[in-house]
């Protein structure tokens, strides 16, 4: 398979998809809607990206998840839960950021192509440790987007400024219970990871992944802080969006930051 003959396209499609977008929302509610059209061109997008995945991912030897390779299965992932959550839920406006940064993780991917192999006599249980712990890093991305527009609209609202794209907007309630079902789901599935690679790795605090480990842990801790604090005291607006942004930031550094220290720079 010719991966350039998919990538550019691919690419191309993203962001076609979050021009759409953009000029749903900036447009103000006067601007045709486009979105349908938006979310058939995302899946598209989403298509191609895949088979470009399958491509550079599978292997006769095993699973490569280099560097880039690594982060454009997250990205994918991430366009995957936005596109499928768009269905149903207003937060299609989060494609301005995802799709721009899909788009530029293929092209990333094509013109740096690493290797980093999980054997395939690891079995089933790496794997699926590895696709739960990709699928939480992708919704705890989506819920730090979502905060970074919750804040400012909030803003906006606060300085009595809500013109322009901030009235396409869903109400300030209605986006912020998004934000917090998307923790919540974020949260779920990261205490899966961590529980699996427990359970079926053979040492969490080896010394190649003892840092990885215990940013995770402390990202766990920092969202599980936040449901509590807003089940026990209702925190809401710049608490929640702090604490959103402080739990993502560690967890960047739990993943991609060991991945780009151990593969791009130390060469492991």
């Amino acid at each position: 398979m010719n991966v350039t003959l998919l990538t550019y396209p691919g690419a191309a499609l993203y962001l076609l998809t979050a021009v759409l977008i953009a000029a749903r929302l900036f447009g103000g509610r006067d601007a045709p809607d486009r979105r349908p059209l938006a979310l058939g061109l995302g899946f598209m997008a989403l298509t191609l990206h895949g088979a470009v995945l399958y491509s550079e991912l599978v292997t006769e030897a095993g699973i490569n998840l280099g560097f880039f390779n690594a982060g454009s299965l997250t990205t994918w992932m991430i366009a995957a839960l936005l596109l499928v959550s768009a269905l149903g839920k207003p937060v299609e406006m989060l494609g301005l950021a995802v799709f721009p940064l899909a788009a530029l993780a293929m092209l990333l991917d094509l013109h740096y192509p690493g290797h980093h192999l999980l054997d395939n006599e690891a079995g089933w249980t790496l794997g699926a440790h590895v696709t739960v712990s990709i699928l939480a890093y992708a919704m705890l991305t989506l819920a730090t987007i979502q905060a970074l527009l919750l804040a400012i609209q909030d803003n906006h609202l606060r300085s009595h400024h809500p013109g322009g794209f901030i009235r396409a907007l869903p109400p300030l309630q209605t986006m912020e219970a998004l934000l917090f079902e998307m923790i919540g789901l974020g949260f779920v599935l990261l205490s899966l990871s961590l529980l699996s690679g427990f359970f079926y790795l053979e040492d969490m605090f080896a010394q190649h992944v003892a840092h990885k480990t215990l940013l995770s842990l402390i990202a766990w801790v920092v969202f599980g802080a936040l449901l509590w604090g807003r089940h026990r005291f209702g925190w809401r607006g710049t608490t929640a969006i702090r604490w959103t942004l402080t739990g993502f930031v560690v967890l960047m550094l739990a993943y991609f930051g060991s991945k780009a220290v151990l593969e791009l720079v130390l060469h492991r």
